[in-house]
């Protein structure tokens, strides 16, 4: 897959993979993450000035840019052009995520690279898509998933729909589904020797994330109303309840035996109501009223006790600092320190090839020189490509 095994990069199944990155907001960093944690040698094209606009964190808390080598160049003076270019010929893979036409107007589209470098997957991360009315409208991850219907499903029946961070789009079903194209595209090339253009589109990455609910919904089992289903909190035996001490509890019993499980250990398990409330759903509003009646009663720690080394499907619901501390991501190395900042370790895990720790954030263009130097630039031809002001300026 590779063009050599002894590029720089952590251990992981991708190393000797070289990416190039031009520098982008939220999912197309994220994809270029995945592919680091697993080992790619990714450099990372920052602008001069920093990190692109509307990145509201400083380097060394941009943790979606970890793992990376990054080269400082502003795309619009030739000389810096020429650079990436000359980057692309020794690359696996570009990744971008701009909006359609932009790399095209820069001298970096698709059609030039591939000419360079017939290998090259050529991924391209946008919101709407590289072709469609909306391709080039401005959007955010709310905008993408609420086009897709990912966004309408969530929340309670009676008020908006809420949003679910920005992990739904931007990252489930924008970077993610980016790096799996990347590396789909990437064993093609390596079988055939071409490589091609991956489009990725937060709103066909979202909508595949909901292919579940279309199955549901043929069939029958699904009503475009929130809270009114099986996974949306609907069902009194999958949802969230709170506590007496306002701490929450998430409650998954799908299946029959831990459905019963948990009406046993709660005392319900003659109930009439509730063992028909299973399977009838018009049970179902009143027996999550019940449930939130009986959970409220106690603390959170006390359900835990009672609940949580039984096959209940139980589980508190934890914020993210809480999450850290859990005893089983503990066991795990869910999340690991570097340079001082916890954060989610690589995933998933490999048997032969598990990726190491990622380095921290670089700061932009903090290893330009070498990255160019590498590719066999000279001194003049390093300092005209990082040089800024006047890009008229040719190369």
């Amino acid at each position: 897959m590779s063009r050599s095994a002894d590029r720089p990069g952590p251990a992981g199944p991708l190393r000797g993979v070289r990416v190039i990155e031009l520098a982008g907001l939220g999912p197309a960093p994220f994809g270029a993450m995945l592919l680091a944690d697993l080992g790619a040698d990714v450099i990372r094209v920052d602008r001069p000035e920093g990190r692109a606009a509307g990145n509201p964190l400083d380097h060394r808390h941009d943790l979606l840019a970890r793992g990376r080598r990054s080269v400082a160049l502003d795309l619009k003076r030739p000389a810096a052009r020429d650079a990436v270019l000359r980057l692309v010929d020794g690359a696996d893979v570009l990744i971008e995520g701009f909006r359609p036409g932009v790399t095209e107007r820069l001298g970096l589209g698709p059609d030039v690279c591939l000419e360079r470098n017939p290998r090259l997957v050529y991924g391209r991360m946008t919101g709407w898509g590289q072709h469609g009315p909306l391709a080039s409208r401005a959007g955010h991850d709310i905008n993408y998933i609420a086009l897709a219907g990912g966004l309408d499903p969530i929340g309670h029946r009676d008020g908006p729909p809420v949003i679910p961070l920005n992990l739904v789009g931007d990252f489930g079903g924008g970077g993610m589904l980016l790096a799996f194209g990347v590396v789909a595209a990437l064993l093609r090339a390596r079988e055939t020797g071409k490589g091609q253009v991956v489009d990725a589109s937060i709103v066909d990455g979202t909508a595949l994330l909901t292919t579940i609910l279309h199955g549901l919904r043929a069939q029958g089992s699904w009503v475009d109303r929130r809270e009114s289903n099986l996974l949306d909190g609907g069902a009194h035996f999958y949802a969230v309840y709170e506590c007496a001490d306002g701490k929450y509890l998430s409650v998954g019993a799908i299946e029959p035996q831990f459905y019963h499980r948990l009406l046993d250990l709660l005392g319900l398990a003659d109930d009439p109501e509730f063992l028909a409330g299973h399977t009838d759903r018009a049970h179902w509003p009143k027996l999550r009223k019940r449930l939130a009646d009986v959970f409220i009663s106690r603390p959170r720690q006390y359900w835990l006790d009672l609940l949580g080394g039984t096959d209940t499907c139980v589980a508190p619901v934890l914020p993210i600092g809480e999450a850290v501390q859990h005893p089983h991501n503990r066991a795990r190395g869910t999340f690991v320190d570097v340079a001082g900042i916890v954060q989610p370790a690589p995933a998933p895990r490999f048997s032969e090839d598990q990726p190491t720790a990622p380095q921290p954030p670089p700061r932009p263009g903090e290893h330009g020189r070498a990255i160019l130097a590498e590719i066999g630039l000279t001194e003049e031809e390093i300092e005209r490509a990082l040089a800024t002001g006047d890009r008229g300026a040719s190369g």
